[in-house]
């Protein structure tokens, strides 16, 4: 199997695959393997220099059929339409997999945000919003904060949104601040909800969390708050982390927050002391309990996949294992909680959000977990029923249940 494939390539194998094993024809298969919408945007904003720059901006909309779509939006430079395409595809897949009445969407502007100053990026923010104001709205398509985006690019897009509508709409953006209707609990959500998967699947095999020794491959928000909630709530040893510049190694386990420190004050967690460097590819085959891919796509693969040594690998990244090394590890009885699953807490508690703005109402943090667990619960053990029931990988079971369960809506609805 080749690996050299973009990620929407690779959202199309896992997509099939699971097609094949429910017994889909080719056509439900070609219903389900393409966004409903594209739509690529072109923004030219005035910069700080008086220079004009103009910058790609994309929205993909997978599938409506369970409810309004929901994505986040990225700004990257690397950003391309067949990442935001294929991570349309997943969320789609994903809230089907959690049960919540949400579909799949996610956006992206090529663009450096760490290279522009405060009115510039809110210049952007705002003109992505008037281009794309016909096609989001609280009951059609709900952006989110991804990479590189924040709470307060939030607030600007949803202020700018309710200046072209003319009226209150909190629902249509979530991830706000706090003040302007945010959920409590959203940031560290994506985190809390992997780390449910993660005490279950513990329980399954027999692992003792207490003393366990996990590795986190990324050391963003996502990343880090999982070091910090596995740390705090599950009494883990944290053996190794890293980010983009290289990871760091002690075999008695390092202190999270000490790593966020370090991070935050030099912009690496390289240099923490009592540590010693080593790089991400061998960060991934180092002996540990937990292996947690927390930053880029397709770094687990063919290659190197043989050589992963834990017992659960947890991915709160997107696609971080190819199709090629998904074989390999589940081969070696490796239990991977698939994306999909894993870093679903991030978007559930972004429905919670929603809700909470559609009644003006909102939750205690203790609220907003309590509810978070018992989906994300739920979701797992049926993930893990489904897969032992076809024999096939937690990748495949999640699959299984969410294209039923989309599959399911569209036939309701006449579209199939």
């Amino acid at each position: 199997m080749k690996e050299n494939l973009d990620p929407f390539q690779i959202s199309q194998i896992q997509l099939y695959n699971a097609c094949k094993i429910r017994g889909c024809d080719r056509e439900i298969y070609n219903s389900l393997s393409q966004p409903e919408r594209f739509v690529e945007i072109k923004l030219t904003i005035k910069m700080d220099n008086n220079s004009l720059k103009t910058f790609k901006g994309f929205r993909s909309q997978y599938n409506s059929a369970r409810g309004p779509m929901k994505g986040g939006i990225r700004w990257h430079p690397d950003e391309t339409a067949a990442l935001v395409k294929a991570l349309s595809a997943w969320m789609t897949w994903k809230c089907a997999c959690v049960d919540i009445p949400l579909g799949g969407a996610k956006g992206g502007i090529v663009c450096d945000p760490r290279e522009m100053s405060n009115r510039e990026l809110e210049t952007l923010a705002r003109s992505y919003i008037r281009k794309l104001a016909d096609f989001i709205g609280p009951s059609i398509d709900v952006p989110a904060p991804d990479v590189y985006t924040n709470p307060q690019i939030m607030a600007w897009m949803m202020d700018e949104y309710e200046i072209i509508v003319r009226k209150h709409a909190p629902s249509v953006i979530t991830g706000k601040p706090l003040p302007l209707g945010g959920s409590a609990g959203r940031s560290i959500a994506t985190a809390k909800g992997g780390s449910y998967c993660i005490r279950e699947a513990a329980k399954d095999i027999g692992l003792d969390l207490n003393g366990a020794r996990v590795v986190i491959q990324g050391y963003g928000n996502a990343g880090s708050w999982g070091a910090k909630i596995l740390q705090d709530d599950y009494n883990c040893k944290i053996i190794a982390v890293s980010d983009s510049k290289g990871g760091i190694y002690s075999k008695n386990g390092m202190d999270a927050y000490a790593a966020s420190e370090q991070k935050e004050r030099t912009s690496t967690v390289l240099g923490l002391k009592g540590t010693q460097e080593i790089t991400n590819e061998e960060l991934l085959e180092l002996e540990c309990d937990v292996l947690v891919p927390s930053a880029l796509e397709n770094v687990i693969t063919r290659k190197n996949s043989q050589n992963v040594n834990c017992k659960i690998i947890a991915e709160l990244a997107n696609g971080p294992t190819t199709p090629a090394g998904d074989q390999i590890l589940f081969k070696n009885d490796i239990i991977v909680i698939p994306d999909f699953l894993c870093n679903a807490g991030g978007v559930t508690v972004s429905y919670f959000e929603m809700v909470q703005g559609y009644y003006q109402y909102f939750w205690t943090e203790a609220e907003v977990f309590t509810a978070l667990d018992k989906i994300i619960t739920k979701a797992y053990h049926s993930v893990v029923h489904k897969a032992k029931e076809h024999n096939s990988n937690y990748r495949m079971g999640a699959y299984l249940i969410a294209i039923e369960r989309v599959i399911n809506a569209m036939k309701l609805r006449g579209w199939l």
